[in-house]
């Protein structure tokens, strides 16, 4: 009789995540059941359903790496093309896919009041996958839709309606160390005739090894804990990094200068509650130091990615105004680049 071996529970996070002595990881949600649904898959719709269509294509076929796309019904007075969001999703760079209800729910909003087509990677994730493998797919997509530009590559919803020289890269949480990251490595590269009009970084995950003020002051919820901050970046991290590591800490001492980059211009947005605020506004300062085009927009009272909490967007007056004033600014943000 042969006999199997039970895996065995190495660590767990915050009832996101659970690691096992074989390996493999388990994503399937264990915290409060009333949240759950905001962690499971969407299926895509070619058809309009509330003023969008969604579709997924594969965009490298050595690679497997495929995109969620968005696209808004078309409305009158719509003239010509349209600006693409290129969205990185959140989750630590361990979770999350760009299918999950939580973007579900906020990139059909964009998609629909902001006129813009979404293009949402599905990023590689840690610890199967370690940085700087995300950042490498976040590079990969915006390539692939210059090689869309360029007529090299074709995708009909994109190649139709489209506006290549007004891409801006969006992200919330790690996904704002994508935009960040993947900015400054487009800087170095030639795109056209694709346009990099402006990043986008939506509390982005910047951190520093040492805790700050924030971290120990501000309120914990389920989409950031201390404990998911520390485990998660510890499992993405290059093996023998810290948080002082260039993609969690642009401004920091490892990070290359900030004003030998070449970024286009910034909007960074952050929640005044956030745990991480304090490294946030460093990242804020230090552009400005270098002379960067960055400019800030605060949720008052708001924490962590609070419009992903759909729970809270329907319940609460409040995170509701401040989920549409975000929206709002970021279709301002687009417009005016």
């Amino acid at each position: 009789m042969i006999m199997v071996q039970e895996k065995k529970l190495v660590d767990e996070v915050s009832g996101w995540l659970r690691l096992y002595d074989d390996g493999s990881v388990d994503r399937i949600w264990t915290g409060p059941p009333e949240f759950k649904f905001m962690a499971e898959p969407v299926p895509a719709h070619e058809q309009f359903v509330d003023g969008v269509a969604t579709r997924d294509v594969i965009i490298d076929d050595k690679s497997g790496l495929h995109i969620r796309l968005y696209l808004p019904e078309p409305a009158p007075g719509d003239t010509g093309k349209l600006p693409v969001l290129l969205h990185f999703h959140g989750g630590g760079f361990c979770i999350s896919e760009a299918d999950w209800f939580m973007y579900y729910h906020v990139y059909t909003e964009f998609t629909r009041s902001a006129r813009v087509i979404c293009v949402s990677p599905y990023l590689r994730r840690a610890p199967e996958h370690r940085l700087p493998a995300a950042m490498d797919d976040g590079l990969s997509s915006l390539l692939w839709l210059q090689s869309l530009a360029k007529g090299e590559s074709d995708e009909s919803w994109l190649s139709k309606h489209a506006e290549f020289n007004r891409v801006f890269l969006i992200g919330d949480s790690s996904g704002g160390n994508v935009v960040h990251e993947v900015a400054a490595r487009a800087g170095n590269l030639d795109l056209s005739p694709l346009r990099l009009a402006g990043g986008i970084p939506i509390h982005p995950g910047f951190v520093r090894s040492e805790r700050r003020k924030s971290e120990l002051e501000k309120p914990q919820t389920p989409f950031l804990t201390l404990d998911m901050l520390d485990k998660f970046l510890s499992l993405a991290l290059p093996v023998g990094s810290n948080k002082d590591h260039p993609i969690t800490c642009p401004m920091g001492e490892a990070a290359p200068p900030l004003v030998g980059l070449k970024l286009p211009p910034i909007l960074l947005c952050v929640g005044e509650m956030d745990l991480i605020i304090d490294t946030q506004m460093e990242y804020y300062e230090a552009m400005k130091a270098a002379n960067k085009e960055v400019e800030l927009f605060v949720s008052s009272g708001m924490t962590h990615s609070f419009y992903l909490n759909k729970v809270a967007v329907d319940l609460d007056p409040s995170t509701s105004q401040q989920t549409r004033d975000l929206i709002a600014k970021v279709k301002e943000f687009v417009d005016n680049h």
